[in-house]
C-alpha cells in the first residue's frame, strides 16, 4: 500500500501543488485547509507523515502538533512544519510541539519532496526496529534470510530464546524483564564481535526471541560463547538474596511457593549445508524446532541440526 501523507494548508494553491507532486512520488495525499479539519483527519486516516502549516485558521500549526503527538494514535507520526516565518522562535515552537523537520516558505519543490523521503525512511526504519534493543525486527530478519536464499550462498540461523523469562518477570516486574532482555542482546552483540563474523546479522523477534543469520562455519562457535556469556553475566539480574540461594520463589494460585531457576538461554541452529531451504519460514521452523531439544536439557544450551533431507 503507499505511505500516506497529510497535507495542511490553508492556500489551496500550495495544498494543490504538494499534492501533485507528492502523487507523482507514489504517495497517497490528503488535504486540510483547518488545523481543527486537520486533528480529526489525521485520528481518522492515521497518515505516516503530516505537511503542517504554521498559520491556520481555528487552530494553529504549533497546536495541531501538539495535539497530535499527545494522542496515542498520532503520537508517533512524522510531522514536517511549513511556515513562511523566518523567525528562529517561530521554527523552536514547532519543534518544542513535537515536529520533526521544518520548511520555509517559499520552498523548492525538490527539496520538499526530499525531505518528504527522508522522514518517511526514517520512520520505515523505525517501525522495523525494536524500540527495546534498537535490533531490526521481522520484516528485516525475513527479507535477509530471503536474501541469503536468492543469492544461494550457505548460511546458519540461529533462534535464541531465554528460558524461565516469565517466572523472572513476575517476580521482579517489567522494568526488570526489560534489563535481561537488554543484557540477552548485549550478550549476543558481544558473541558476535567475539567471533568475528563481518557478515552476521542480528534481530529481535519480539519478547525474549533474538536471532543471529551468520556463516556456517561460526555457528557454533557463536551459539557456544553467547551460552557461556550469558551464564557469566546472568546473576547481575538478581537482587543479593536470591543470588545467595541461587533461585526465585513464586508462589501459586493457591498460595504455594515454588523455586525457579535462574535465566538460562536455549538456541537453535538451522544450517542450509545441512538441506536446501525454500523459503524464510522453512528455515525458522527448523531453528525453533532445534530450540526446543535445547530447552530440554538443564541450563542454557545450543542444539544444531544435522540431519540430511
Amino acid at each position: 500500500m503507499a505511505e500516506s501523507i497529510l497535507i495542511v494548508d490553508d492556500e489551496p494553491a500550495v495544498a494543490e501543488l504538494v499534492c501533485i507532486n507528492l502523487e507523482a512520488e507514489g504517495y497517497d495525499c490528503h488535504v486540510a485547509s483547518r488545523g481543527d479539519d486537520a486533528i480529526q483527519l489525521a485520528l481518522d486516516l492515521r497518515p505516516d507523515l503530516v505537511i503542517l502549516d504554521l498559520m491556520l485558521p481555528g487552530v494553529d500549526g504549533v497546536e495541531v502538533c501538539r495535539q497530535l503527538r499527545k494522542d496515542p494514535r498520532t503520537s508517533t507520526v512524522g510531522i514536517i512544519m511549513l511556515t513562511a516565518r523566518s523567525l528562529p522562535k517561530d521554527r523552536i515552537s514547532g519543534l518544542e510541539a513535537g515536529a520533526d523537520d521544518y520548511v520555509d516558505k517559499p520552498f523548492d519543490v525538490d527539496e520538499l519532496v526530499a525531505r518528504v523521503h527522508t522522514s518517511l525512511r526514517r520512520a520505515r526504519h523505525l517501525r522495523a526496529t525494536s524500540p527495546l534493543t534498537g535490533l531490526p525486527g521481522n520484516f528485516e530478519i525475513e527479507a535477509r534470510l530471503d536474501s541469503k536464499l536468492a543469492d544461494g550462498v550457505d548460511f546458519a540461523l540461529l533462534h535464541v530464546d531465554l528460558d524461565g523469562f516469565k517466572s523472572y518477570n513476575d517476580h521482579y516486574g517489567f522494568l526488570r524483564g526489560d534489563r535481561a532482555i537488554v543484557l540477552t542482546s548485549r550478550v549476543i552483540a558481544q558473541a558476535v564481535e567475539a567471533v568475528e563474523d563481518p557478515d552476521s546479522f542480528v534481530g529481535h523477534i519480539g519478547g525474549d526471541d533474538f536471532v543471529v543469520v551468520c556463516t556456517v562455519d561460526r555457528a557454533e562457535d557463536m551459539a557456544r560463547m553467547i551460552v557461556t556469556r550469558f551464564d557469566d553475566q546472568v546473576d547481575d539480574l538478581y537482587d543479593a538474596e536470591d543470588r545467595a540461594v541461587g533461585f526465585i520463589e513464586l508462589a501459586d494460585r493457591a498460595g504455594q511457593l515454588h523455586r525457579r531457576p535462574f535465566l538460562s538461554v536455549s538456541i537453535g541452529i538451522a544450517s542450509s549445508n545441512v538441506r536446501p531451504f525454500v523459503s524464510s519460514a522453512e528455515v525458522a521452523a527448523v531453528a525453533v524446532e532445534l530450540k526446543r531439544f535445547a530447552k530440554a536439557a538443564h541450563g542454557s544450551a545450543w542444539r544444531i541440526d544435522r540431519r540430511h533431507s
